[in-house]
């Protein structure tokens, strides 16, 4: 520690020298925080200088005093400046790193497009428009009378068997097929009539073949003197349209509680060409929709008379018809959002 008043001042002139070289490498803000508890702090070299001020004489303290103020000013200065500098010059280096090179050529975004269970949807609703079908729709939380009773499909009937059903209550139920639509839009409509009822329904079911939620359209034509041969005809332009003109379908006999007679529609394998393969089991045929003449007993219930008109219906899934016509194996695969599967339609 100085001793003298002479002393002290060639302390403070070599504190400023290196004050001014410390300054002059700090390369960050953190670096003059340090520098600035080191000289300026409460354990500061100048706060110790101060310090030192009472083992001096009373009228050497003033010229010192003032000479380490003055000191600390500079130095607070200096730290002031370098801060701003620094600050400048890290605001630059982002800047640059952040710089957009107009040479280079652009990013062009992922482009999304239809999802392919709709695309198969339009598609079909396209064909049966085009016949003249219009699109009727309905409630997706079904009352057990539209979706069973009024099908034909009384309570303790062992078809329902045959749909493993999401009960809500007693009486209401997610709608197993779209089927009810075809019930209501009789209710509210007298023949002649042509609709397609396209629509989520829902079963308890799952597996690489079946989804708890899944697509149907479901059609129905009522008039007077409509035939099988009207229904025939129907789904044989159907198929043609939707896979192609050469695919070969069959009739096998079936049975659905509201159409008699009823038949299971077939169409020669899309993958062997009807050879046989393992998709088919080996036969050459793939089943792909169900149809047949509205029973005479559903009309009951929606007061058309059976002597006067008939009609035919039919349904297909869509997932069916995707599955088909694109070669897909797993019906998973539509609702993973998996997009190396999306993008490839």
């Amino acid at each position: 520690m100085p001793t003298s008043t002479k002393d002290i001042i060639q302390e403070l002139k070599r504190v400023k020298l290196e004050a001014q070289k410390d300054l002059s490498r700090a390369e960050d803000q953190a670096s003059l925080q340090r520098l600035k508890g080191k000289y300026l702090g409460r354990q500061g070299i100048l706060t110790e200088l101060l310090r030192a001020m009472g083992t001096f004489p009373p009228s050497e303290r003033p010229i010192i005093g003032r000479t380490i103020n003055l000191l600390k000013e500079e130095i607070t200065q200096e730290i002031n400046t370098r801060w701003e500098t620094l600050k400048r010059r890290r605001h630059e280096k982002e800047l640059y790193a952040e710089k957009l090179d107009l040479t280079l050529p652009g990013r062009r975004p992922l482009l999304g497009h239809t999802h392919p269970l709709t695309q198969v949807l339009e598609e079909i609703v396209d064909i049966f428009t085009g016949l003249g079908f219009q699109i009727a729709d309905g409630p997706e939380v079904e009352l057990d009378y539209y979706n069973f009773e009024a099908l034909n499909i009384p309570k303790d009937h062992p078809a329902r068997d045959m749909q493993d059903t999401f009960y809500i209550s007693d009486d209401m139920v997610l709608r197993t097929h779209t089927s009810p639509v075809q019930i209501r839009t009789m209710e509210k409509q007298r023949p002649p009539l042509r609709i397609i009822a396209p629509g989520k329904a829902y079963r308890c079911d799952a597996d690489i073949n079946h989804s708890p939620m899944f697509h149907q359209v479901e059609g129905l034509m009522v008039d007077r003197d409509v035939t099988f041969a009207d229904l025939k005809g129907t789904i044989a332009i159907f198929i043609q349209q939707m896979f192609s003109k050469d695919t070969r379908l069959r009739f096998r006999p079936s049975f659905f509680p509201f159409t008699e007679p009823s038949a299971e529609v077939d169409i020669q394998c899309v993958i062997c060409k009807g050879i046989g393969c393992r998709v088919c089991s080996q036969t050459g045929w793939l089943e792909i929709l169900g149809s047949g003449m509205v029973d005479p007993a559903v009309y009951s219930f929606v007061n058309y008379d059976p002597e006067e008109f008939t009609g035919f219906a039919f349904g297909l899934g869509i997932e069916r018809i995707a599955m088909l016509k694109y070669g897909i194996d797993d019906i998973r695969l539509f609702f993973e959002n998996d997009l190396r599967f999306l993008s490839q339609f």
